[in-house]
């Protein structure tokens, strides 16, 4: 049986979310405002509503003690609030300035996600309020978010279906498109199964889109902690454009090939997949010396994501790009950056650090030489 026992309308335009805590009901609209209700009476509390935001209120959660209110909105903001008093704890900035869309505690309330209209995603620390990771999806906006009842792994889905896996240091474990048009939420169940026969420890979890589909998956953290660290080096390579594998070529001193490869829209995965067969018979390339090239600078790029598919140290990878150091640099937040990652974050977003998102002091950067050395002792030990 289902009965109608309340109906609230204070807010003056639509109502975008709702939020239960266990004493408490929150719920944020187009009207720029969140409202929180007790569940005892359903009257509004005293100190509500809850106004900041600039412009419309997309999202709004609970940590799970209750005790603090995330909302995030198209200002560009994801904003803390403590229920109890209604004060705003915290205003955290999307790096890009970009509408936040989603956001979501961890379990254990430490960590607090932001997901953006760009396809950014931020990973916050709920205690000091500053940016700990960030990332993002290629195509859509970022709509849907939850995280493993462990709280190691979190998913995120977009506007253009994508459903993907991240652990706790923003590496992306895996990406799958999920629904034919964008998804509109997703969740995990609280309780783990398991496989019965070697014991591995498995989540259900269901997204739904608009493609009129809802989907169970299950999903193997072991499994996906296993692959991650190679299957993201692999993309490195494998997400090549035909423009990147142009560079490629040109670095090689194989720019003559340059017009031939493009002309058989050759990117990334297919330039890992060419064969002698193929670089004879599909690319015509006549010459036995130069396919021999070919094929040699292409194995050497295949050992070199073989060799690095161990776990690189996390400090050897760019908190912006993701990927493996090549000319770090230490900007004036104390953090080590991708040089050219950094310089593009700096003339084409906000002044504030990625990692801190607290404004720069300075936006010189200093090459970090000592990194660099590490990375490359370590590469040279790995390609041993």
């Amino acid at each position: 049986m289902v009965k109608l026992i309340h109906t609230l309308a204070d807010h003056g335009d639509d109502v975008n979310c709702c939020a239960f805590s266990s004493s408490l009901l929150a719920t944020c609209s187009l009207d720029k405002t969140i409202r929180l209700y007790s569940l005892s009476d359903f009257t509004e509390l005293p100190h509500s509503p809850l106004k900041f935001h600039t412009y419309a209120v997309h999202c709004c959660c609970f940590s799970p003690s209750g005790h603090i209110l995330a909302s995030c909105s198209t200002d560009g903001t994801t904003v803390l609030w403590n229920t109890q008093n209604g004060q705003m704890l915290a205003v955290m900035e999307q790096p890009s300035g970009s509408p936040v869309r989603v956001c979501r505690f961890s379990p254990d309330s430490t960590c607090l996600v932001s997901g953006a209209a760009d396809g950014t995603v931020v990973l916050w620390n709920a205690q000091s309020y500053r940016l700990h990771r960030c990332g993002s999806v290629k195509d859509g906006s970022l709509v849907a978010c939850a995280f493993s009842p462990d709280g190691i792994f979190f998913v995120t889905g977009s506007s253009c279906g994508d459903l993907t896996v991240w652990d706790d240091k923003m590496r992306c474990l895996h990406s799958e498109k999920a629904h034919d048009l964008g998804i509109t939420c997703c969740d995990f169940s609280s309780q783990p199964v398991s496989d019965g026969e070697q014991g591995l420890k498995f989540f259900r979890l269901a997204s739904c889109g608009q493609d009129c589909q809802i989907k169970i998956w299950v999903v193997s953290f072991t499994h996906i902690s296993a692959r991650s660290t190679e299957d993201h080096l692999k993309q490195f390579t494998e997400d090549w454009s035909e423009d990147d594998v142009s560079t490629w070529l040109c670095a090689q001193d194989l720019k003559d090939l340059v017009g031939i490869f493009k002309m058989n829209n050759i990117d990334g995965r297919e330039l890992l997949n060419l064969t002698k067969e193929s670089l004879a018979d599909d690319l015509k390339i006549e010459s036995l010396g130069l396919r021999s090239k070919v094929l040699r600078k292409i194995e050497e790029l295949r050992t070199k994501v073989k060799t690095l598919s161990s776990e690189i140290p996390d400090e050897f990878i760019c908190p912006i790009t993701r990927e493996l150091m090549q000319d770090p640099v230490i900007a004036s937040d104390g953090y080590s950056y991708e040089k050219e990652a950094m310089e593009n974050w700096i003339s084409k977003k906000k002044r504030t650090s990625p990692m801190t998102n607290l404004v720069l002091p300075s936006v010189v950067l200093t090459p970090n030489r000592t990194l660099k050395m590490a990375i490359n002792r370590w590469l040279e030990t790995h390609q041993k």
